[in-house]
């Protein structure tokens, strides 16, 4: 099942995406898609009231706006440096285990949103990624029941201001949170549409031109692992986001290197996962 919301921002309903790419208004259903929805089995039980009750729901316009694909969510965690060219082109070490940083969720904003480029910045970069969404409440849990605790996953540009995040004291959090940096969506894919999350192709371009193009088979830690590694240190909840890096290709590594601006266009895409696209737009465009 494909889980996506729609609607004017900070109003969007429930909808879910069809085998043959047509939309349905699912809000009948009674229940936005949150922390207690992931958590009280509300997959299940929309699967069940879709039985008798999906011939009912409107269909979705296709020119209606997609939301983000959950609401809110406790906390956006991040791996980092979890694919080996991308941590030689980044000229780091490759870890000796997973790193890890929070991304404010308040950068969260739907597929085909605008990108801001923060007030100042000189060095917004993308970077495409496998999201996971827990569905059930995840601490200390070993690697091999590490499926049983996810609800889905999700197509992810974890866009990034290289200056805030390496060249300013402190943690990575800050180059990582602008409001706009969290591209999510078009639709959550629910675990069983996902045959093998550890081996999918994933892709970005700036302006159509080919930048990341490689697979999460070339993981440094797996998903098993890096869930595994990250519920050692925080408990996770229904509806978290766990993203798991990106592969070489982003701005940074470019020589010289090559960073978003107003007017660019960022398109991603992950096996399963669907396609998202966002254009740049600057701080004083806003």
């Amino acid at each position: 099942m494909k889980l996506l919301r729609f609607g004017v921002k900070g109003k969007e309903k429930p909808g879910i995406q069809l085998e043959d790419g047509s939309r349905i208004d699912a809000s009948g259903f009674g229940t936005d898609y949150n922390e207690d929805f992931f958590g009280n089995n509300g997959i299940e039980k929309l699967q069940n009231w879709l039985i008798t009750n999906q011939s009912k729901c409107p269909i979705i316009d296709k020119n209606e706006r997609l939301g983000p694909p959950l609401t809110r969510p406790s906390k956006i965690v991040c791996v980092g440096l979890n694919y080996a060219k991308h941590a030689q082109e980044a000229g780091m070490e490759i870890p000796k285990e997973p790193v890890i940083f929070f991304k404010a969720t308040s950068a969260i904003i739907g597929p085909f949103d605008d990108i801001m480029i923060p007030k100042g910045s000189l060095k917004t970069d993308w970077e495409v990624e496998l999201s996971v969404v827990i569905g059930k409440k995840a601490s200390y849990v070993k690697e091999e029941h590490v499926f049983d605790h996810i609800a889905g996953y999700v197509l992810h540009n974890d866009v990034s201001e290289r200056a805030y995040q390496l060249e300013r004291s402190g943690q990575w959090v800050k180059g990582k949170s602008c409001d706009t940096f969290a591209p999510i969506g078009p639709f959550i894919a629910t675990k069983d549409e996902i045959k093998d999350p550890n081996n999918l192709n994933l892709w970005l371009k700036l302006n159509g031109e080919l930048m990341q193009n490689s697979s999460t088979s070339d993981f440094i830690f797996n998903i098993q692992e890096s869930i595994s590694h990250i519920s050692q240190f925080m408990t996770l909840l229904p509806g978290d986001i766990i993203s798991t890096g990106t592969p070489f290709g982003v701005g940074m590594g470019l020589k010289p290197p090559l960073y978003l601006k107003s007017g660019d266009t960022v398109e991603l895409g992950i096996e399963g996962l669907g396609i998202s696209k966002q254009n740049v737009i600057g701080y004083s465009d806003h």
